[in-house]
């Protein structure tokens, strides 16, 4: 796997929050914004495998580690707010977005005219009930402090149709909980609780995304529609209805891969190939 060196910085956000980035290669901006239980920690491979082509950037999402934790305000415009801050300063047009992450990059190219090109791997936009059918059991594991049970509810609502997904939630829970209590953070990184516990800003980001259903075609930008065969079934789905309210848009499937390919435990030198194309032609 290719390696990278990552420089950091910082942005101040419209609200003034301070947004850090991580940042590596040469030539056009691309930004690169993750999705639920991530931080910019996730992208580091994806972001390596982009820098021959590009300057990379890599947010960490507010209330994660480089961006502020005692942020007030959560959702869709704040987030949005955050990436076109980013886009801004350092000039980038290009922006990759995963999951919430794509929600965040899609309402971020409708905001800031200066996005050129987006690609949006299975937004959970909210066209069923699917992207929210596995919140109260989030919530309520999350209000008796069993962080493994609700790392294994977002899994089983969100996950990839792999032997993962078909494991006994049982087991997820008491697998996932042993691998909290085992953890051990390196500096600089996100623990696993709390990414956990931030999946309730993920689940701002997709309620307040309602707004998106009936504007997201008018996005101006060239835009690429990207996801996976063994995705949950909503988020195939997604990507069916986005890309007939798109004519124009490309579309990509990739056969066997699911819904976290672009993290640094999927394929992302597949997802990486998909991207060079789109963003240098």
């Amino acid at each position: 796997m290719q390696t990278a060196a990552y420089s950091t910085g910082t942005v101040t956000s419209k609200d003034g929050s301070i947004i850090g980035y991580k940042q590596t290669g040469a030539g056009p901006g691309l930004i690169l914004v993750h999705g639920g239980m991530m931080a910019s920690q996730n992208f580091t491979k994806l972001g390596a495998l982009l820098a021959d082509a590009f300057t990379v950037y890599i947010p960490d999402r507010r209330g994660r580690g480089m961006s502020e934790q005692d942020t007030k305000e959560y959702g869709l415009a704040k987030e949005s707010e955050d990436i076109q801050a980013l886009a801004l300063v350092t000039g980038a047009q290009n922006i990759f977005g995963l999951s919430s992450g794509a929600i965040i990059a899609l309402q971020t190219a409708l905001m800031e005219p200066s996005i050129k090109k987006l690609a949006l791997y299975e937004p959970p936009l909210p066209f069923t009930d699917g992207p929210s059918a596995w919140v109260p059991a989030y919530d309520k594991a999350m209000k008796e402090g069993d962080y493994g049970e609700a790392m294994a509810s977002v899994v089983k609502g969100t996950g990839d149709e792999s032997m993962l997904a078909m494991t006994p939630k049982f087991m997820l829970t008491a697998m996932f909980n042993m691998a909290i209590k085992k953890e051990e953070v390196a500096e600089g990184q996100v623990s696993l609780k709390t990414l956990i516990a931030a999946m309730y800003h993920d689940i701002a980001i997709v309620n307040d995304s309602q707004s998106l259903l009936g504007t997201y075609q008018n996005v101006a930008a060239d835009t690429l529609l990207l996801g996976g065969t063994r995705s949950i079934q909503f988020l195939r789905e997604n990507v069916d209805i986005m890309s007939a309210a798109m004519p124009h848009a490309k579309r990509i499937i990739f056969e066997g891969l699911g819904h976290v390919a672009a993290d640094n435990n999927g394929k992302p030198e597949i997802v990486t190939a998909a991207l060079k194309e789109f963003f240098a032609s």
